[in-house]
């Protein structure tokens, strides 16, 4: 059968486990896999840019042995000129993976639901499972372990990395506080909070939403912050957000409200003054480009798992 990866989610907690470790292996020895998926093509959909995302997947391939299409759909819509389900089975004859970056998460389930080979969500708007796998790598890189754990979040709790996050801790059996603003438009959907809950009957997860900074990052092992102005906000809301997301802000007391030994990631790009001070960003705490380049090597792990290359 072919595995698909939409949502993190998609995935058990012992799949997430045995992606990450095989990403440690060919992070430490990459020239085993130098081989791994020679004459192997991969097709990478972009509706949405990306620096880290495209770079790391088209070098993984690469580095893999395989070859990787860069391809625009800005200009020329999915399910536009043509249907998704056509596009996605004329694809599907020419490539091994398919991965697209998009908007609507709908364009993902309909690629998937069509396609022959496996599907990987490079993001939209509901959730972004590679990015989520490289963090929780970092987190085992840098804490050792991946057992139960703290994670707080900061700022726009209505976003698909928060949604990653939220399933990724709840699968875990962690405990995750997101703080944000109250308004509708800033925290996570009910269908989401749904899904999380049920993880976390399995686990004991502990996941609340919450709107004090200070007490989220009460204890907490790793402290997070994503962009305020993603990709597609529009300019005349700028002004809005910053002032609602600015109560949010990771500052040195945040951080300092946290265990002695938390770190900090943001999974870029990020904005100093912005969703975190540049004292926090640029901090002995700070892993985020440590947190950047893991994408290139889960990104070649979850490749290879979905051709089961293992």
């Amino acid at each position: 059968m072919v595995r698909h990866l939409h949502k993190i989610s998609d995935l058990s907690r012992a799949e997430c486990e045995l992606i990450i470790n095989k990403a440690m292996e060919i992070k430490k020895y990459p020239g085993k896999y130098y081989k791994s998926l020679k004459h192997e093509t991969l097709l990478m959909l972009f509706e949405k840019p990306s620096l880290r995302t495209r770079i790391s997947f088209e070098t993984g391939m690469q580095q893999l042995g395989g070859h990787a299409i860069f391809y625009s759909i800005k200009d020329s819509p999915l399910g536009v000129k043509e249907n998704i389900s056509d596009t996605a089975k004329v694809a599907s004859r020419f490539v091994n993976i398919i991965a697209a970056r998009v908007y609507k998460r709908q364009d993902i389930w309909d690629l998937a639901k069509y396609s022959s080979v496996p599907v990987i969500n490079m993001l939209d708007d509901y959730a972004h499972p590679c990015q989520i796998l490289g963090d929780f790598q970092t987190i085992k890189e840098k804490k050792g372990n991946l057992e139960r754990k703290k994670l707080a979040y900061f700022g726009d709790a209505h976003n698909n990395v928060t949604y990653d996050l939220m399933r990724m801790c709840a699968l875990f059996g962690w405990k995750i506080y997101v703080a944000c603003p109250e308004a509708p438009e800033y925290t996570p959907e009910l269908e989401v909070l749904s899904e999380v809950a049920e993880l976390s009957k399995k686990t004991d997860a502990e996941v609340e939403v919450i709107h004090d900074t200070l007490d989220a990052a009460k204890g907490a092992d790793i402290i997070y912050t994503d962009s305020w102005m993603s990709y597609g906000i529009p300019k005349e809301q700028e002004d809005a957000r910053k002032k609602a997301f600015m109560p949010y802000q990771v500052t040195s007391s945040v951080m300092e409200a946290a265990n002695t030994d938390a770190i900090f990631m943001n999974c870029l790009p990020a904005m100093r003054g912005f969703e975190q001070t540049a004292e926090v960003i640029d901090g002995p705490q700070s892993i985020v480009f440590d947190q950047a380049e893991n994408r290139l090597h889960i990104q070649k792990a979850i490749m290879l798992f979905l051709r089961g290359k293992f």
